[in-house]
Protein backbone atom coordinates (compact mmCIF):
# COMPACT_ATOMS: atom_id res chain seq x y z
CA UNK A 1 0.00 0.00 0.00
CA UNK A 2 1.21 3.49 -0.81
CA UNK A 3 2.38 5.49 2.23
CA UNK A 4 0.04 8.46 2.50
CA UNK A 5 1.77 10.09 5.45
CA UNK A 6 2.69 13.68 4.64
CA UNK A 7 6.32 14.75 4.50
CA UNK A 8 7.13 17.15 7.38
CA UNK A 9 7.63 20.75 6.28
CA UNK A 10 9.56 23.74 7.55
CA UNK A 11 6.28 25.08 8.98
CA UNK A 12 5.74 21.85 10.92
CA UNK A 13 9.16 22.25 12.54
CA UNK A 14 8.47 25.90 13.36
CA UNK A 15 5.11 25.03 14.95
CA UNK A 16 6.58 22.27 17.10
CA UNK A 17 9.55 24.36 18.19
CA UNK A 18 7.33 27.43 18.75
CA UNK A 19 9.47 29.68 16.56
CA UNK A 20 9.11 31.31 13.16
CA UNK A 21 10.05 29.58 9.92
CA UNK A 22 12.76 32.22 9.49
CA UNK A 23 14.31 31.11 12.80
CA UNK A 24 14.21 27.46 11.71
CA UNK A 25 15.92 28.45 8.46
CA UNK A 26 18.65 30.31 10.37
CA UNK A 27 19.20 27.32 12.66
CA UNK A 28 19.66 25.03 9.66
CA UNK A 29 21.78 27.37 7.57
CA UNK A 30 23.59 29.59 10.09
CA UNK A 31 23.54 27.77 13.45
CA UNK A 32 26.19 30.08 14.86
CA UNK A 33 23.76 33.02 14.57
CA UNK A 34 21.11 31.46 16.84
CA UNK A 35 21.17 31.05 20.63
CA UNK A 36 21.98 27.61 21.98
CA UNK A 37 18.56 27.33 23.63
CA UNK A 38 16.67 28.09 20.41
CA UNK A 39 18.90 25.86 18.31
CA UNK A 40 18.38 22.94 20.70
CA UNK A 41 14.60 23.41 20.53
CA UNK A 42 14.67 23.41 16.74
CA UNK A 43 17.02 20.40 16.67
CA UNK A 44 14.62 18.44 18.88
CA UNK A 45 11.71 19.33 16.59
CA UNK A 46 13.67 18.31 13.48
CA UNK A 47 14.54 14.97 15.09
CA UNK A 48 11.01 14.33 16.36
CA UNK A 49 9.45 15.00 12.96
CA UNK A 50 12.20 13.39 10.88
CA UNK A 51 12.44 16.60 8.86
CA UNK A 52 15.03 16.77 6.09
CA UNK A 53 15.68 20.10 4.32
CA UNK A 54 15.39 19.97 0.54
CA UNK A 55 18.85 21.32 -0.16
CA UNK A 56 18.69 20.21 -3.79
CA UNK A 57 15.68 22.40 -4.55
CA UNK A 58 17.18 25.27 -2.58
CA UNK A 59 20.47 25.00 -4.48
CA UNK A 60 18.69 25.03 -7.83
CA UNK A 61 16.76 28.13 -6.86
CA UNK A 62 19.78 29.99 -5.54
CA UNK A 63 22.28 28.51 -8.04
CA UNK A 64 24.44 27.68 -5.02
CA UNK A 65 24.90 24.56 -2.93
CA UNK A 66 26.60 26.06 0.14
CA UNK A 67 29.23 23.36 -0.30
CA UNK A 68 32.99 23.90 -0.35
CA UNK A 69 35.39 21.24 -1.58
CA UNK A 70 38.87 20.63 -0.18
CA UNK A 71 41.49 18.32 -1.66
CA UNK A 72 44.33 17.31 0.65
CA UNK A 73 47.37 15.21 -0.32
CA UNK A 74 46.78 12.44 2.24
CA UNK A 75 44.51 11.24 5.04
CA UNK A 76 47.05 8.71 6.34
CA UNK A 77 48.51 10.98 9.03
CA UNK A 78 47.58 14.03 11.07
CA UNK A 79 49.51 16.70 9.14
CA UNK A 80 46.36 18.15 7.57
CA UNK A 81 43.83 17.06 10.21
CA UNK A 82 43.92 20.09 12.51
CA UNK A 83 43.70 22.58 9.67
CA UNK A 84 40.83 20.80 7.95
CA UNK A 85 39.01 20.43 11.28
CA UNK A 86 39.19 24.22 11.71
CA UNK A 87 37.87 24.69 8.16
CA UNK A 88 34.97 22.35 8.96
CA UNK A 89 34.09 24.18 12.18
CA UNK A 90 34.09 27.62 10.55
CA UNK A 91 32.03 26.45 7.58
CA UNK A 92 29.53 24.62 9.76
CA UNK A 93 28.98 27.71 11.91
CA UNK A 94 28.00 29.55 8.73
CA UNK A 95 25.74 26.91 7.21
CA UNK A 96 28.23 25.43 4.73
CA UNK A 97 29.10 21.80 4.12
CA UNK A 98 32.69 20.63 3.56
CA UNK A 99 33.51 17.85 1.08
CA UNK A 100 37.03 16.45 1.49
CA UNK A 101 38.99 14.33 -0.99
CA UNK A 102 42.53 12.95 -0.85
CA UNK A 103 44.82 12.97 -3.89
CA UNK A 104 47.52 10.61 -2.52
CA UNK A 105 50.05 13.20 -3.79
CA UNK A 106 49.05 12.34 -7.37
CA UNK A 107 48.45 15.34 -9.68
CA UNK A 108 46.31 13.26 -12.06
CA UNK A 109 44.04 12.13 -9.23
CA UNK A 110 43.77 15.66 -7.86
CA UNK A 111 42.69 16.90 -11.30
CA UNK A 112 39.92 14.30 -11.47
CA UNK A 113 38.78 15.21 -7.97
CA UNK A 114 38.67 18.91 -8.83
CA UNK A 115 36.44 18.20 -11.82
CA UNK A 116 34.27 15.88 -9.74
CA UNK A 117 33.75 18.46 -6.98
CA UNK A 118 32.86 21.11 -9.56
CA UNK A 119 30.40 18.71 -11.20
CA UNK A 120 28.77 18.15 -7.82
CA UNK A 121 28.19 21.86 -7.44
CA UNK A 122 30.96 22.98 -5.07
CA UNK A 123 30.72 26.76 -4.66
CA UNK A 124 34.48 27.09 -4.02
CA UNK A 125 37.61 24.98 -3.64
CA UNK A 126 40.40 24.82 -1.08
CA UNK A 127 43.66 23.43 -2.49
CA UNK A 128 47.02 22.61 -0.90
CA UNK A 129 49.99 24.40 -2.47
CA UNK A 130 50.32 26.30 -5.74
CA UNK A 131 51.99 23.66 -7.92
CA UNK A 132 49.64 22.18 -10.55
CA UNK A 133 48.94 22.34 -14.27
CA UNK A 134 47.91 25.94 -15.17
CA UNK A 135 45.12 24.43 -17.27
CA UNK A 136 43.37 23.42 -14.02
CA UNK A 137 43.18 27.02 -12.86
CA UNK A 138 41.91 28.08 -16.29
CA UNK A 139 39.23 25.40 -16.01
CA UNK A 140 38.15 26.78 -12.62
CA UNK A 141 38.21 30.39 -13.81
CA UNK A 142 36.04 29.53 -16.83
CA UNK A 143 33.44 28.12 -14.44
CA UNK A 144 33.75 30.99 -11.96
CA UNK A 145 34.81 28.71 -9.09
CA UNK A 146 36.68 30.69 -6.41
CA UNK A 147 39.86 28.90 -5.35
CA UNK A 148 42.11 29.45 -2.37
CA UNK A 149 45.52 27.89 -1.74
CA UNK A 150 46.64 26.90 1.77
CA UNK A 151 49.70 25.41 3.51
CA UNK A 152 51.80 27.85 1.49
CA UNK A 153 52.10 31.58 1.09
CA UNK A 154 53.66 33.11 -2.00
CA UNK A 155 52.45 36.56 -3.12
CA UNK A 156 54.20 36.11 -6.47
CA UNK A 157 51.52 33.63 -7.52
CA UNK A 158 48.32 34.89 -9.09
CA UNK A 159 46.25 32.57 -6.91
CA UNK A 160 45.60 33.97 -3.40
CA UNK A 161 46.93 31.91 -0.51
CA UNK A 162 46.46 31.73 3.24
CA UNK A 163 49.48 30.05 4.73
CA UNK A 164 53.12 30.42 5.65
CA UNK A 165 56.47 30.78 3.90
CA UNK A 166 57.86 27.24 3.79
CA UNK A 167 61.22 28.38 2.44
CA UNK A 168 61.85 31.02 5.08
CA UNK A 169 60.66 28.75 7.90
CA UNK A 170 63.11 26.00 6.96
CA UNK A 171 65.87 28.56 6.42
CA UNK A 172 65.33 29.82 9.97
CA UNK A 173 65.54 26.28 11.36
CA UNK A 174 68.73 25.61 9.38
CA UNK A 175 70.29 28.83 10.68
CA UNK A 176 69.81 27.47 14.22
CA UNK A 177 71.41 24.19 13.14
CA UNK A 178 74.42 26.04 11.75
CA UNK A 179 74.66 28.28 14.82
CA UNK A 180 75.18 25.15 16.92
CA UNK A 181 78.18 24.22 14.77
CA UNK A 182 76.81 21.64 12.35
CA UNK A 183 78.50 21.60 8.92
CA UNK A 184 77.70 18.10 7.64
CA UNK A 185 74.02 18.48 6.79
CA UNK A 186 71.74 15.89 5.22
CA UNK A 187 68.02 15.79 4.50
CA UNK A 188 65.24 13.21 4.18
CA UNK A 189 62.64 14.58 1.81
CA UNK A 190 59.83 13.50 -0.51
CA UNK A 191 59.27 14.01 -4.22
CA UNK A 192 59.43 17.77 -4.78
CA UNK A 193 58.43 17.67 -8.47
CA UNK A 194 54.74 18.34 -7.75
CA UNK A 195 55.05 19.46 -4.13
CA UNK A 196 56.01 23.12 -3.93
CA UNK A 197 55.99 23.09 -0.12
CA UNK A 198 58.73 20.46 0.01
CA UNK A 199 60.71 22.14 -2.79
CA UNK A 200 60.61 25.39 -0.82
CA UNK A 201 61.82 23.66 2.35
CA UNK A 202 64.75 22.10 0.50
CA UNK A 203 65.63 25.50 -0.91
CA UNK A 204 65.43 27.03 2.56
CA UNK A 205 68.18 24.67 3.75
CA UNK A 206 70.35 25.63 0.78
CA UNK A 207 69.73 29.34 1.36
CA UNK A 208 70.99 29.10 4.94
CA UNK A 209 74.04 27.06 3.89
CA UNK A 210 74.96 29.54 1.19
CA UNK A 211 74.56 32.50 3.56
CA UNK A 212 76.90 30.75 6.01
CA UNK A 213 79.58 30.33 3.35
CA UNK A 214 78.96 26.61 2.80
CA UNK A 215 78.66 24.92 -0.57
CA UNK A 216 74.95 24.21 -0.92
CA UNK A 217 75.70 21.39 -3.36
CA UNK A 218 77.18 19.48 -0.40
CA UNK A 219 73.66 18.99 0.96
CA UNK A 220 72.82 15.30 0.69
CA UNK A 221 69.10 14.66 0.10
CA UNK A 222 67.61 11.19 0.30
CA UNK A 223 64.23 10.80 -1.37
CA UNK A 224 61.47 8.99 0.45
CA UNK A 225 57.76 8.28 0.44
CA UNK A 226 55.59 9.80 3.14
CA UNK A 227 55.63 7.37 6.08
CA UNK A 228 57.40 6.63 9.36
CA UNK A 229 58.90 3.46 7.87
CA UNK A 230 60.28 5.34 4.87
CA UNK A 231 61.82 7.92 7.20
CA UNK A 232 63.69 5.06 8.82
CA UNK A 233 64.94 3.77 5.48
CA UNK A 234 66.15 7.25 4.55
CA UNK A 235 68.00 7.58 7.85
CA UNK A 236 69.75 4.23 7.33
CA UNK A 237 70.89 5.34 3.88
CA UNK A 238 72.35 8.56 5.26
CA UNK A 239 74.11 6.83 8.15
CA UNK A 240 75.77 4.50 5.65
CA UNK A 241 77.64 7.40 4.08
CA UNK A 242 81.22 8.37 4.86
CA UNK A 243 81.54 10.74 6.57
CA UNK A 244 78.22 10.57 8.35
CA UNK A 245 76.09 13.70 8.62
CA UNK A 246 75.87 15.22 12.10
CA UNK A 247 72.35 16.53 11.49
CA UNK A 248 69.42 15.08 9.55
CA UNK A 249 66.78 17.61 8.56
CA UNK A 250 63.45 16.06 7.62
CA UNK A 251 60.86 17.61 5.31
CA UNK A 252 58.13 16.72 7.81
CA UNK A 253 57.67 15.29 11.29
CA UNK A 254 56.47 11.90 10.04
CA UNK A 255 59.82 11.25 8.37
CA UNK A 256 61.65 12.64 11.41
CA UNK A 257 59.83 10.23 13.76
CA UNK A 258 60.85 7.36 11.48
CA UNK A 259 64.46 8.59 11.52
CA UNK A 260 64.47 8.78 15.32
CA UNK A 261 63.11 5.26 15.64
CA UNK A 262 65.77 3.92 13.28
CA UNK A 263 68.49 5.79 15.16
CA UNK A 264 67.41 4.04 18.35
CA UNK A 265 67.42 0.66 16.56
CA UNK A 266 70.97 1.37 15.34
CA UNK A 267 72.14 2.17 18.88
CA UNK A 268 72.62 5.86 18.15
CA UNK A 269 71.77 8.48 20.74
CA UNK A 270 69.86 11.60 19.66
CA UNK A 271 71.24 14.29 19.77
CA UNK A 272 74.60 13.11 21.21
CA UNK A 273 75.52 11.04 18.11
CA UNK A 274 73.29 12.73 15.54
CA UNK A 275 70.65 15.46 15.64
CA UNK A 276 67.28 15.08 13.93
CA UNK A 277 64.74 17.83 13.20
CA UNK A 278 61.35 17.90 11.50
CA UNK A 279 58.70 20.25 10.17
CA UNK A 280 54.95 20.66 11.05
CA UNK A 281 54.83 20.17 14.85
CA UNK A 282 52.20 17.43 14.78
CA UNK A 283 51.27 15.71 18.05
CA UNK A 284 53.91 12.99 17.53
CA UNK A 285 56.65 15.61 17.84
CA UNK A 286 56.06 15.90 21.59
CA UNK A 287 55.82 12.21 22.42
CA UNK A 288 59.12 11.11 20.89
CA UNK A 289 62.17 10.71 23.12
CA UNK A 290 63.77 13.12 23.09
CA UNK A 291 61.04 15.51 21.94
CA UNK A 292 61.42 16.60 18.33
CA UNK A 293 62.78 20.00 17.31
CA UNK A 294 60.54 21.21 14.49
CA UNK A 295 58.73 24.11 12.87
CA UNK A 296 55.30 24.85 14.29
CA UNK A 297 52.72 25.31 11.52
CA UNK A 298 49.62 27.32 12.59
CA UNK A 299 47.25 24.64 11.28
CA UNK A 300 44.06 25.69 13.04
CA UNK A 301 44.40 29.43 12.46
CA UNK A 302 45.27 28.79 8.83
CA UNK A 303 42.17 26.63 8.36
CA UNK A 304 39.92 29.12 10.12
CA UNK A 305 41.17 32.11 8.11
CA UNK A 306 40.99 30.19 4.82
CA UNK A 307 37.37 29.21 5.46
CA UNK A 308 36.51 32.74 6.55
CA UNK A 309 38.01 34.21 3.35
CA UNK A 310 35.90 31.91 1.16
CA UNK A 311 32.72 32.59 3.15
CA UNK A 312 33.24 36.37 2.97
CA UNK A 313 33.73 36.10 -0.77
CA UNK A 314 30.67 33.93 -1.36
CA UNK A 315 28.36 35.77 1.02
CA UNK A 316 29.47 39.37 0.59
CA UNK A 317 31.53 39.47 -2.62
CA UNK A 318 34.72 40.42 -0.75
CA UNK A 319 37.90 39.85 -2.71
CA UNK A 320 39.91 36.84 -1.52
CA UNK A 321 43.07 38.40 -0.10
CA UNK A 322 46.18 36.37 0.69
CA UNK A 323 47.32 36.23 4.30
CA UNK A 324 50.72 35.19 5.62
CA UNK A 325 50.84 33.47 9.00
CA UNK A 326 53.92 32.91 11.13
CA UNK A 327 55.60 29.50 11.33
CA UNK A 328 57.71 29.34 14.49
CA UNK A 329 60.60 27.19 15.71
CA UNK A 330 59.99 24.68 18.48
CA UNK A 331 63.45 23.95 19.89
CA UNK A 332 63.41 20.65 21.77
CA UNK A 333 65.72 17.84 22.78
CA UNK A 334 66.43 16.21 19.39
CA UNK A 335 68.72 19.07 18.33
CA UNK A 336 72.11 19.63 19.93
CA UNK A 337 75.65 20.53 18.89
CA UNK A 338 77.56 18.09 16.67
CA UNK A 339 79.61 15.34 18.31
CA UNK A 340 82.96 16.66 19.47
CA UNK A 341 85.43 16.87 16.62
CA UNK A 342 82.77 16.24 13.94
CA UNK A 343 81.49 19.73 13.16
Amino acid sequence: MKDTRSVPTLQDVADLARVSTATVSRCLNFPGQVSDKTRQRVDRAVEALGYTPNFGARAMAAQRTKTIGAIIPTMENSVFARGIQAVQEELDANGYTLLVASSSYRPDLEERQIRSLVARGADALLLIGHERDPAIFKYLEARNIPTLVTWAFDPSHARPSVGFDNRRAMETLTQEVLRLGHRRLAMISVDAMSNDRVAAREQGVRDAMRAAGLDETDLVIVGSRYSIEEGGHGFSALMGRTPRPTIVLCANDVLAVGAMRRAREMGLCVPQDVSIVGFDDIDLAQVTYPELTTVHVPHREMGRQAARALIDHLEHGHAIVGRELAAELRLRGSLGPPPQGQS
